[in-house]
């Protein structure tokens, strides 16, 4: 007979070296690389933002031609008797409104890309593996994309100004950078760009594919306050207003040429302001809680 004995193996327990977490910059980090990592981003960046300084210098460059014969003739009587008083408004070419929809259009692309990128080709579920809180990297996705937007954005108005003065210069009909007015429009023309870039990303977290997503931040930044022209009635001149490209129109309007108005009921400089922040936060907001709440 025998006799089945059994050992118990001592267990020993090896205490395993903590992970740091994720420290926000670390976040970042990880996506500036994804960012740099792909030339297609930064290929439609840079050439909106060279197509944009290109438009804005050109047709600075075209006012010219007729900016002699305007300055040696600076009064007119028109047909009508009116005495007409020859005005060059300084921000109309160099910040004009056709470059800087390039530019909103460039970084709405990129906003939303950011988000649906990483969705459509599952890559995000090892970003959520790895790093739990989403939030968190949200957060870092808004940083960077920010970032980005807004140095590349100054840059185009600020090269587009100064070179936009600098050809007329000798004319003396420009407007210096110290100018509150020119202040104002620079900084209307670098952070509308980020605004839609935020924008974007809200389209991507919703829609989470990449020719939905881009057909429809077109249509609510380009098509739909097409719908709100006009100004027959107040209530839709006031919708018109809550666009970021009306305000930054508002912004960037030059008040001191008395041959241009902002048509009946303009909006002011603190609305259009409310409206960049608004959309901001909106865009950060919804794009947060979706991410949170939606399966990856």
């Amino acid at each position: 007979m025998s006799t089945m004995t059994t050992t118990a193996a001592s267990k020993t327990s090896v205490p395993l070296p903590n992970e740091p977490k994720p420290r926000f910059r670390d976040l970042c980090r990880m996506e500036w690389i994804k960012v740099a990592s792909l030339r297609s981003t930064w290929l439609v960046l840079l050439v909106a933002a060279a197509a944009t300084v290109f438009i804005n210098l050109n047709g600075v460059r075209s006012d010219i031609q007729y900016l002699d014969n305007d300055l040696a003739h600076p009064t007119q009587v028109l047909p009508d008797g009116t005495v007409w008083h020859f005005v060059y408004n300084p921000l109309f070419r160099s910040l004009s409104r056709i470059a800087v929809q390039l530019m909103m259009l460039g970084g709405a692309a990129i906003g939303a890309l950011t988000m649906f990128g990483e969705f459509s080709t599952g890559q995000v579920r090892t970003t959520f593996a790895a790093v739990p809180k989403r939030g968190g990297v949200v957060a870092a996705k808004i940083t960077v994309l920010c970032t980005i937007t807004t140095v590349l954005a100054f840059v185009v108005a600020l090269v587009s100004f100064l070179g936009g003065q600098a050809m007329v210069a000798s004319r003396h009909v420009g407007l210096s950078i110290t100018d509150p007015d020119a202040q104002i429009a620079i900084a209307a023309y670098t952070l509308v760009v980020p605004v839609c870039a935020l924008i974007g990303m809200l389209f991507g977290a919703l829609i989470r594919n990449a020719t939905a997503s881009i057909v429809a931040v077109v249509a609510f930044l380009f098509l739909l306050p097409a719908f709100f022209g006009g100004d027959k009635y107040r209530w839709v001149v006031e919708v018109r207003h809550l666009f970021p490209d009306d305000a930054e129109q508002t912004l960037a309007f030059w008040h001191k040429d008395p041959y241009q108005t902002m048509g009946k009921w303009p909006a002011g400089h603190t609305h259009a302001w409310l409206v960049y922040a608004g959309w901001a936060v909106i865009s950060i907001v919804v794009a947060m809680v979706v991410v949170k709440k939606r399966d990856a």
